[in-house]
């Protein structure tokens, strides 16, 4: 990653911004076509790594493994594959993380993974490892993967208590995990408070906020509402009457955004996650400016 002007208007080195890419694997020919465009658009930016979902139950595993595999193999920057507890046997699991070492892969996102039907309640697979602590020191066993985790500013939906949360992150760090991805949040005083929290609790590792430009306010409700994650009444307000009016609504989403990591950097943030959900255009113009420029890639 090369960056133009030195320092921020916040005060940080540009050279110490840190961004990494979360995709998901396409369902339809248009959709992967989409999904590779996006990519070879945001890989010349020189991303930390590059991941790919993993569908509710295990469902995408075939093609996640497609998707990591040739964004390694063709842009050469690290791909992480997302692995879930549900739907597999630890048996299973090893193989998936056996196979993945051994095709180079060095950088795994361990969840416990959604159910395929959602708003049924969690049971861990017979034979499976049956939390995402579980399968940490499952992974770190096999091989020594860079792994990250997820964290819950605003408290995952089956926590029963925001302490609880900030307590298991730390058992899921201590376990082997070498970084925390957030899920989203709009609120940056939310993530702030967090990760004071989590510093008093002993937790050492980076937490990286999530962060996700809305290209779709209809989505952003219905994905916030699943996640326990609040929209606040500004994005209500902004993003009204916008269905219709795409350009206009790239602007508004590019304002929140852009706003939005730069007070987290004026908060001495330097390290980004963001979810693309498979398009560039927003995310290619906020990192671009941040001052973040790459150097062109030749066509695959």
């Amino acid at each position: 990653m090369t960056v133009k002007n030195d320092i921020a208007p916040q005060g940080i080195s540009r050279s110490d911004l840190r961004i990494s890419f979360e995709f998901f694997p396409p369902k339809t020919e248009k959709m992967e076509e989409t999904m590779w465009r996006s990519i070879h658009r945001l890989a010349p930016l020189n991303p930390s790594f590059v991941s790919v979902t993993y569908g509710a139950g295990g469902s995408t595993r075939d093609r996640t493994h497609s998707s990591v595999t040739r964004i390694q193999g063709e842009t050469g920057i690290p791909a992480a594959a997302h692995l879930t507890c549900v739907g597999h046997t630890k048996e299973e699991i090893e193989g998936i993380a056996r196979n993945y070492w051994d095709e180079g892969i060095r950088s795994i996102v361990a969840l416990r993974g959604d159910l395929p039907d959602a708003g049924d309640k969690y049971v861990p697979t017979p034979g499976g490892y049956p939390y995402a602590v579980d399968l940490v020191e499952g992974l770190k066993r096999i091989a020594d993967f860079d792994i990250s985790v997820s964290a819950y500013p605003e408290t995952h939906p089956d926590a029963p208590s925001a302490d609880f949360e900030i307590e298991y992150l730390k058992h899921k760090i201590d376990a082997g995990a070498n970084r925390a991805i957030t899920q989203f949040f709009f609120d940056n005083e939310v993530f702030l408070r967090f990760r004071d929290k989590c510093v008093a609790a002993g937790i050492t590792a980076p937490i990286v906020p999530g962060i996700l430009p809305v290209t779709n306010f209809g989505s952003l409700l219905k994905f916030a509402d699943m996640c326990g994650a609040s929209v606040p009444k500004r994005l209500h307000w902004r993003f009204e009457d916008l269905d219709e009016d795409p350009d206009t609504r790239r602007m508004v989403a590019f304002h929140e955004a852009i706003s939005q990591v730069e007070g987290l950097m004026a908060e001495g943030v330097t390290e980004f996650h963001f979810y693309t959900l498979n398009r560039a255009e927003l995310t290619y113009a906020i990192c671009h400016a941040l001052g973040i420029r790459g150097v062109a890639q030749a066509a695959a």
